[in-house]
């Protein structure tokens, strides 16, 4: 099962606490950390989480820093979680933007887990699904494919998720109702489950509220 989250809200449930901003950002990820062990717990095959989008750079640099900061904190203290939980990391999204040092740290985190055998956790991070729509055009363009050997598979194999599933159910916290320009390609076919629970307030039962309510769906995979 590959589980798709859009962890939203941060910054309401700061503000609805008369906290500043980066505190809700703190606690999404302390929140962060909790989910991920689960799935881990759970033999859960993939996660993926979408923690900075193309888009987010329009925010204020004072958050933007904060956010950057974070991001460094859960990759340092994240090695030895990943060890201890079998756990294979990975990373989508655009390098462009991202500091040396973070980008260093990803790689290697990729490298170090990437023989793990139990969850794979992949970060969204300067992600935009227009965008790696876009990038994985030009990949197939530069490498002379013709047309008619482009089918969906083509197109699928040169995505950032190159060799990954596709997304069983999608999660979003915070009440939003849309896919903010995340995985809409990989998305198609996926059950969607919404919370008002802001992201920092998602905790493990209502992670098994949602596990529940897909259990009970029928999917259906085209047609209406």
């Amino acid at each position: 099962m590959h589980i798709a989250i859009i962890m939203d809200g941060n910054g309401r449930w700061a503000n609805r606490r008369g906290l500043p901003r980066h505190e809700g950002h703190r606690a999404g990820a302390v929140r962060v950390r909790e989910i991920v062990e689960e799935c881990a717990r759970r033999n859960i095959e993939q996660l993926t989480l979408y923690c900075l989008s193309s888009e987010n750079w329009k925010r204020p640099k004072p958050e933007l820093d904060l956010l950057m900061n974070l991001l460094r904190e859960y990759l340092k203290k994240a090695r030895e979680d990943l060890g201890n939980n079998d756990i294979r990391f990975s990373v989508i999204g655009r390098r462009t933007g991202i500091a040396e040092d973070i980008l260093t740290e990803m790689d290697e985190l990729t490298m170090q887990t990437k023989d793990n055998k139990g969850l794979r956790l992949c970060l969204a991070i300067n992600y935009g699904s227009r965008g790696e729509i876009v990038d994985a055009v030009k990949k197939i363009v530069e490498a002379t494919i013709s047309s008619d050997k482009i089918d969906e598979q083509c197109i699928a194999d040169h995505l950032y998720t190159a060799g990954m599933s596709d997304p069983d159910l999608l999660i979003r916290t915070a009440g939003e109702r849309r896919l903010s320009n995340y995985l809409l390609w990989q998305l198609s076919y996926a059950e969607i489950w919404v919370t008002d629970k802001c992201w920092p307030d998602f905790d493990v039962a209502l992670f098994d509220q949602a596990l529940t309510d897909f259990a009970g769906r029928e999917r259906k995979f085209g047609g209406l």
